[in-house]
């Protein structure tokens, strides 16, 4: 249910519930973590009823209130039984706000669990410092890498003691992958997939030999015999021999003939698994090194160089610096040849370049003492002529480019741009997907029609080139090089407005790759049947998994996207009291959801991955890694917070 009236506490008393500030996407995919996979009561405090998701919020079952307060304040957190509530997640509203919030809610309630939202991470990090039991997160930070290996087509990665874990589809997979951890991918309806599916122990190998060799000799379904092929698996003997006790059925005077007629006439177990699961599948892979993109210096190095050439010269400037250019390099040519000495041409072209040549004087050219005759006093000039062009240009670029960054103006992409990535919209997921892309060494262009945009001043230390303007899409794409673009990766709040950044940018460029976030699932649904080369992510999807295990104490180490599905990769800690005390690996996995694939247990600081041991039991200061779905890591943390 949900209160009536403006500002009003909930209808009935509540308490042991969890509070979740704000009515945004992030707040919406959060509330439905915690009412369908952990079913612990809400309250949801908004600042307008009417905006954003608050109304499909209102009509989530499970839900116990929704308090309106157009700030929050004290008042607002008594409202919302702040004293009595187990969690507190902030996710909406400025740094400054939320760390007020969880320095008030704490001054209220000393054991309160609680997860804001925070851009700055540094700040962040010493704010939890302050509050007893708080984690600060970013939403952004959280999605970036998924659309940034998105927009390369490369898999992301979540780095766990050294290695890298990534999904890997098809086949790319190779032999040594930790396990699948979806089939039936199917891109046509992508709700056919199958996210961690049952999967082989390791002793599934032996129970189908035991199965096939039982007491009666080797039988294959259907009633009919035959004598175990030659091969490892047939018995414990390489050389094929059945084992002790047990006579085959089908003696060695049988004509070998009627062998292959048997096997035609084998149906299939329906109990085996099948070697591949119809539909695409993907697994989790680890590497030593975190897979990078192969960009070569001589590619950025000519792009850097293209750029500051035609950073602010027309065309028939350029055409005149590179006739000036040639005439320089003929007459160098000709200098190094009338002397033959490289230095001493390098020094006196300089001097000539700077206008600081000393002439021959005519009582050195009547005495002979001259210093090369008629060419090089001709190559001379040349050259000093030439100066005389670059000079008031290379002057004219270091001023407007000190004036520029003065004035905070950013600069639009050049003439020499090629292989980049275009990011519409610098918000926070756009801001931080542009940094990450740069650090990797990727060329970026980015659009934004907000010329306040918060992105903007950090995407212009950085040097990365802005397209400004609310113009049409085609227009800002053509300015931002679209047909030079290797991705377009479209990050506004509207999924409209993305799709229509997608589809223009298509139509200008048919081969380029398009990124886009959606919210709505049926709406990426549609994007992926209709488009190819493309790929669609959700922040709040990817993110709100990761703040609901932080509102349960978890600690997720990162999110893993299987097209429009989300794996989760936590590191759990077995405290006194916890429940996953005297738990072992196959009560952890059986219920499904879960994937152990490494421990570290408090003997020792080591990770064992891929460890086989499913009857040790965890002990206090144990600590594992899991792959988990939303439900999966929801039903661990149900287990982690319950006391023996």
């Amino acid at each position: 249910m949900t209160s009536e009236g403006w500002g009003t506490p909930p209808v009935e008393p509540i308490s042991q519930h969890y509070i979740v500030c704000g009515g945004n996407a992030l707040a919406h995919r959060l509330v439905l973590e915690l009412v369908e996979h952990y079913e612990v009561p809400v309250v949801v405090l908004v600042t307008d009823r009417t905006r954003d998701h608050v109304p499909q919020i209102e009509q989530i079952t499970g839900v116990a209130a929704v308090v309106e307060y157009p700030n929050l304040t004290e008042e607002a957190l008594r409202a919302v039984s702040i004293d009595t509530a187990r969690g507190l997640a902030l996710v909406e509203g400025s740094d400054q706000d939320n760390i007020h919030a969880a320095l008030s809610a704490q001054g209220h309630n000393p054991d309160i669990r609680i997860v804001f939202r925070m851009f700055n991470q540094r700040l962040g990090e010493n704010i939890e410092r302050l509050l007893r039991n708080g984690a600060a997160l970013s939403g952004s930070a959280t999605a970036a890498p998924a659309f940034a290996a998105a927009a390369l087509g490369r898999p992301n990665s979540v780095e766990i003691d050294g290695r890298y874990l990534h999904i890997a589809f098809d086949d790319a997979i190779t032999s040594d992958r930790i396990c699948v951890v979806a089939d039936h991918i199917d891109r046509q309806d992508l709700s056919k997939i199958r996210l961690l599916p049952e999967q082989e122990g390791d002793s599934a190998q032996f129970v189908r030999l035991a199965r096939e060799f039982g007491d009666d000799g080797p039988v294959r379904q259907g009633g009919l015999r035959r004598a175990p092929e030659p091969e490892p698996e047939a018995g414990p003997d390489s050389e094929g021999e059945p084992e002790r006790g047990h006579e085959p059925a089908v003696g060695p005077e049988a004509e070998p003939e009627a062998e292959p007629e048997v096997e035609r006439a084998v149906e299939p177990d329906p109990e085996a698994e099948p070697e591949e699961p119809p539909g695409g599948i993907a697994a989790l892979q680890a590497l030593r090194m975190e897979p990078r993109e192969p960009i070569s210096w001589v590619r950025r190095l000519r792009w850097r160089v293209l750029d500051t050439m035609r950073f602010l010269t027309n065309a028939r400037l350029r055409v005149v610096l590179l006739i000036a250019l040639a005439a320089v390099l003929m007459a160098f040519a000709v200098l190094w040849y009338l002397n033959r000495d490289f230095g001493w041409t390098v020094y006196i072209s300089l001097l000539d370049l700077a206008g600081a040549a000393q002439p021959d004087q005519q009582a050195d050219i009547a005495a002979g003492t001259g210093t090369g005759g008629l060419w090089q006093r001709v190559a001379q000039v040349v050259i000093t002529i030439c100066g005389i062009t670059f000079a008031p240009v290379a002057t004219a670029i270091a001023v407007e480019v000190l004036g520029s960054g003065r004035r905070g103006l950013p600069r639009n992409p050049s003439a020499g741009t090629r292989d980049h990535v275009i990011v519409v919209g610098l918000g926070n997921v756009g801001t931080r997907v542009a940094t990450q892309l740069y650090e990797m060494g990727v060329p970026v262009v980015c659009m934004e029609r907000d010329p306040q945009a918060r992105g903007i001043s950090a995407v212009r230390a950085l040097g990365i080139p802005v397209v400004l303007g609310d113009g049409p899409f085609e227009e800002q794409l053509r300015r931002a090089r679209l047909k030079h673009s290797r991705a377009v990766i479209a990050l506004s709040g509207d999924d409209a407005t993305n799709l229509e950044a997608a589809l223009e940018a298509r139509h200008g460029n048919p081969d380029v790759r398009v990124v886009v976030r959606l919210f709505d699932d049926d709406f990426a649904g549609h994007f992926y049947r209709t488009l190819d080369n493309a790929a669609s992510r959700s922040v709040s999807y990817l993110a709100a998994p990761a703040f609901a295990a932080a509102l349960m104490g978890s600690e997720v180490r990162g999110t893993l996207s299987v097209f429009r599905h989300v794996l989760l990769i936590a590191e759990l800690t077995v405290e006194d009291g916890s429940g996953l005390i005297g738990l072992n690996r196959h009560d952890l996995e059986d219920p499904g959801g879960v994937r152990v694939i490494a421990a570290r247990f408090a003997r020792s600081n080591q990770l064992h991955w891929g460890f086989a041991d499913r009857t040790r039991r965890l002990a206090p200061g144990d600590r594992i890694v899991v792959a988990a779905t939303r439900s999966g890591l929801a039903r661990l943390n149900t287990v982690l917070v319950e006391e023996v």
